[in-house]
């Protein structure tokens, strides 16, 4: 079965700096995992992935309106916890449970190989779950913004772990209602900031929205913080730190 778009891929993964780590690749279908780690545990994250992986699309069998739904559901307290934990994302993002797929997938595999390494970053097209022990510095792809490559955030290891997740309206083919350039969310649950990133970027159409973008930002409960560029600007809000890079 296949419930993850491909094209949302590698935008990210030349602007992650992360110093001493050993890095490999984890593709799966449509999963496409970078993963950063203290040491090779390529084994380790393949069985992570088709766990997961496997109880999403057995879920979706069952319920197939999980796939589709750009409404929150209910939560099923019968589900497996990455479903639960999807489906309270979405419905602090008021968005659809399937907007967090990516930051949950890459935040369960990641807490799953953090009994074999002390760090971890794991980015899955622009969703990234970050466990670390020094200071990392993750660039941000806002397509054709002029912006775009030019703003890093940088995270520090005593928010870790925490999730950073970007959504765009005009990078890949994504749903997505606005016509952000990018929007990026930390938050401490990688799925809630997959969702939210989504969530905030329906409402960004023009440069004007930026303003309307962070205070729904503010409003979502487990937000961090925010950045959002549309075209030449950009407005962030609450624990974000912004470098040159």
């Amino acid at each position: 079965m296949s419930f993850l778009k491909a094209e949302k891929r590698t935008f990210y993964r030349e602007r992650i700096t992360a110093k001493d780590l050993v890095s490999f690749p984890i593709l799966i279908k449509e999963t496409d995992l970078l993963i950063f780690a203290d040491n090779q545990l390529k084994d380790e994250a393949n069985n992570s992935v088709f766990n997961y992986r496997h109880q999403l699309e057995d879920y979706i069998i069952k319920f197939p309106h999980f796939l589709d739904s750009l409404i929150p559901l209910p939560l099923d307290e019968s589900a497996p916890s990455i479903i639960q934990e999807m489906m309270r994302s979405a419905q602090l993002a008021q968005v659809g449970p399937m907007a967090s797929v990516a930051g949950a997938i890459a935040e369960f595999v990641g807490k799953d190989l953090l009994k074999h390494t002390k760090q971890i970053v794991i980015e899955n097209g622009g969703d990234i779950f970050i466990k670390i022990a020094k200071d990392l510095t993750i660039g941000v792809y806002a397509g054709n913004s002029p912006l775009s490559n030019t703003l890093g955030l940088k995270i520090s290891p005593d928010i870790t772990p925490v999730g950073v997740c970007t959504s765009s309206g005009t990078v890949g083919h994504s749903l997505s209602f606005g016509k952000s350039d990018a929007v990026t969310v930390i938050a401490r649950s990688t799925p809630l900031a997959d969702a939210a990133a989504t969530s905030i970027g329906n409402l960004v159409k023009e440069k004007k929205d930026i303003e309307s973008g962070l205070e729904r930002a503010k409003s979502i409960r487990g937000i961090q913080g925010a950045l959002i560029i549309v075209g030449d600007q950009f407005g962030a809000w609450g624990n974000v730190e912004i470098v040159s890079i």
